[in-house]
Parts: structure tokens; sequence; C-alpha cells
């Protein structure tokens, strides 16, 4: 499910505002399930690649999830974010780089998720912050960050 959001980036000359060009953002739809093609406990789909600027909304589908950021797997200058259980969260990815998230109740039985915006400048980083997590979630961490291009 996408919606379109239509964007005007507006450049100040002498006073007057002019629109320079547009830009569509994009909304994504990202479910918090039992079981998906990745196995159980996840978030479907577990990689997404969107531009900066685009949204993606976490949605509990199944009940006892949330979605919420893995601190160390976000770029510099990003905003952290943390949903309540069972509730949506929809946010707003402006910084370029990867993030990882998580269902905090079930990390540790490999309910991971990687967002890339745009260029990911983080990718070193994440990678190593990945080896860190539960084993089971660092192994599908792993087969999502081979997906990053």
């Amino acid at each position: 499910m996408l919606s379109k959001t239509i964007l005007a980036v507006i450049t100040v000359v002498g006073g007057l505002g002019t629109v320079a060009g547009t830009a569509e953002a994009k909304e994504y739809r990202v479910a918090m399930v039992n079981r998906s093609t990745d196995g159980p406990m996840a978030f479907a789909p577990g990689y997404l690649r969107i531009a900066p600027g685009d949204t993606v909304r976490f949605v509990a589908q199944d009940k006892g999830h949330n979605a919420e950021s893995i601190a160390q797997m976000l770029p510099a200058g990003a905003a952290p974010f943390k949903g309540r259980i069972d509730e949506e969260i929809v946010v707003r990815f402006t910084v370029p780089g990867v993030y990882g998230y998580k269902c905090l109740p079930h990390t540790a039985m490999g309910m991971i998720g990687l967002i890339q915006v745009g260029k990911p400048a983080n990718l070193t980083a994440a990678t190593a912050q990945a080896a860190k997590l539960p084993p089971f979630a660092a192994r599908r961490m792993a087969t999502y960050l081979k997906q990053v291009r």
C-alpha cells in the first residue's frame, strides 16, 4: 500500500518564494507479524530500500510486537524511534544511511529489520553492530545487510 505526498521545494530569492522543483515522497508499509517468508517473528518486508524523505508505517498485524530503532545502527544525526507494543508507528527517514530496528520483546528470536535510506553511509558501523545482536537476530540481519547497495 503506497500513498504519495507531493513536497514542494521552496527557494527564497530577494524575499520572494519560488517553486524550484517537486519530489514525490512515498509511504511504505512494514507489517509486524508472527510469521513471514523470512520465518517466525519477523517484519514484512525485513529489508526495505527507500529515498530520503520517505516514510514507513510499521503496522502491528499480529499482537505483541513493536518497532524501535537499534541505537548503534543509525546514521549520525538520525533521530531514534520507538513504538509501543501493538501500536502503529509512522517514521519519516531524512538522513541517508542504514537503520537497524527491532521488536523489543522478540529481538532474541530474530525479529529485526533493516531500512536503507539513499546511500548507506554508515554500513561499516552497522555491520559491526549487527554482529553483536543475539545469534538468530545477527544471522537474519546479516542476510539483510548483504542486500545493501
